[in-house]
């Protein structure tokens, strides 16, 4: 069935086939050089460290003092138990030795990988089949989740969790709370799928995923005997107040945070290189453009309080990810959230439409460099050798962080305009009607009504 309105036509596909295209090119550069190109991790040694690092630390004391860990217990009681206790050196501080010997944590991986891409083609066909391989290549095989693969990072398998509890895969609203709840307890920042939910006026369905998310937790730190709320509260305030001491860390932000960390620091003459004027300009225009991004989904929000019924449930959980996502630095593997949330818009309106493509040019696994930096010798991972690594100063970096905030002010824009034409047609005093409000469900399997172009 076709949810999407007035659909794409060539668009998707084509920008669906340079994602591929960009991941060819990757593939041919990893096999002439033995590494990953820009924007992927600059260390090309480090393939797969958020992984082995984590499970290192699944079997060591220290996870929440010494390593200083912001994961919730669930992690690492997961990653205990999917890998090979041998082949971890209490000696040796790192889980990289690990990545040789631990065929069980690399083959669970790229299984991870291949479910999500099953799972999401499977939602997104069942959404709208016109358009569910184009969107499917940008939210499973797009840069955000090719790069969460390479580094191995648990988003992958919370991603799982967030399409299972919202996606039109599961029907058990008890197994969706469950989803929800694994979905928080693998990254905490997933709180914001389940709150914005009460704008929605789903009481008992926020109040049980929260329930069950506690529940998770509670069994999860019991099984790993560490991770009380406090080592988890300080050591996120320690990460989020640790200032940026490498400048090779502005690789790939998803914020404009690294970068105005940076114009405060002294690790690089920042003034030196474009003056103080520019350097003051920015200190006072980044913080400006994030706030006033926070402020228009806060209007948004505002706006599906007073009238929940024209806003769908989809977006009302993604401007709530978008809203946690632009307020701290998460690592740019955290974009498939939304995008899986933008890919259930239909191709309708200028709004709904710039947020899609902004997507796919999210996907792009490319970057524009700007400058070249002074060559640099590095243990490589796939070659297992050494060799000469070309690091460059690219557009990337400074440009991903506007297109995300870009998606939210659309988002926003759209959802306001629904509520006000919703206010123009039904009076100010008119009644949520929460039968129609269902199909909006991404779960729904009815057709959605005809909206505004």
């Amino acid at each position: 069935m076709n949810r999407s309105g007035s659909r794409g036509g060539w668009i998707e596909p084509a920008l669906a086939l340079a994602i591929l295209a960009g991941l060819v090119w990757c593939g041919w550069h990893l096999a002439q050089n033995g590494y990953l190109p820009a924007p992927f991790f600059y260390e090309p040694d480090d393939t797969y460290a958020d992984w082995f690092n984590t499970a290192f630390w699944a079997r060591e004391p220290g996870t929440y003092d010494s390593w200083g860990s912001i994961y919730p217990p669930l992690s690492f009681v997961f990653l205990g138990f999917v890998g090979l206790d041998s082949c971890y050196d209490a000696v040796t501080s790192t889980g990289l030795p690990g990545r040789g010997c631990d065929w069980v944590g690399t083959s669970a991986i790229w299984t991870i990988f291949a479910i999500n891409a099953g799972l999401t083609w499977f939602a997104f066909a069942k959404w709208d089949k016109s358009t569910a391989w184009p969107r499917t290549v940008c939210v499973a095989l797009g840069f955000p989740m090719v790069y969460a693969l390479e580094r191995g990072n648990l988003v992958m398998l919370s991603y799982t969790c967030l399409l299972l509890a919202y996606g039109p895969v599961l029907k058990s609203a008890r197994l969706r709370w469950l989803a929800a709840g694994l979905a928080v307890n693998f990254k905490i920042y997933l709180v914001a799928s389940i709150v914005p939910l009460l704008l929605k006026r789903r009481w008992f369905w926020v109040e049980s995923a929260l329930v069950v998310t506690t529940v998770v937790y509670l069994f999860s730190y019991a099984a790993l005997g560490r991770g009380t709320p406090f080592e988890l509260f300080e050591n996120i305030r320690d990460f989020s107040k640790k200032p940026m001491a490498n400048p090779l860390d502005f690789w790939f932000p998803t914020t404009y945070l690294p970068l105005a960390s940076m114009l405060k620091g002294e690790t690089v003459p920042v003034t030196e290189m474009f003056g103080s004027q520019a350097v003051e300009l920015l200190e006072l225009l980044l913080p400006a453009l994030q706030y006033a991004t926070q402020g228009m989904i806060a209007m948004a929000a505002a706006a599906c309080w007073f009238r929940p019924e024209p806003v769908p449930v989809y977006r009302v959980i993604n401007l709530g990810l978008l809203m946690a996502l632009i307020s701290a630095e998460a690592g740019g593997y955290t974009f498939v959230y939304f995008m899986l949330f933008v890919m259930f818009e239909p191709w309708r309106g200028f709004g709904r439409r710039w947020a899609i493509v902004a997507c796919y040019v999210l996907a792009l696994p490319l970057d524009y460099t700007l400058d070249t930096l002074p060559p640099l010798v590095r243990e490589t991972y796939f070659n297992d050798s050494r060799t000469i690594v070309s690091f460059h100063i690219s557009i990337g970096p400074f440009l991903r962080p506007l297109i995300v905030m870009s998606i939210a002010w659309a988002l926003a824009a759209v959802t306001i305009r629904d509520v006000w034409s919703d206010v123009r047609g039904q009076g100010w005093s008119g009644r949520w009607r929460l039968r129609h409000d269902a199909q909006l469900w991404p779960g729904a399997v009815k057709p959605l009504p005809p909206g505004p172009s």
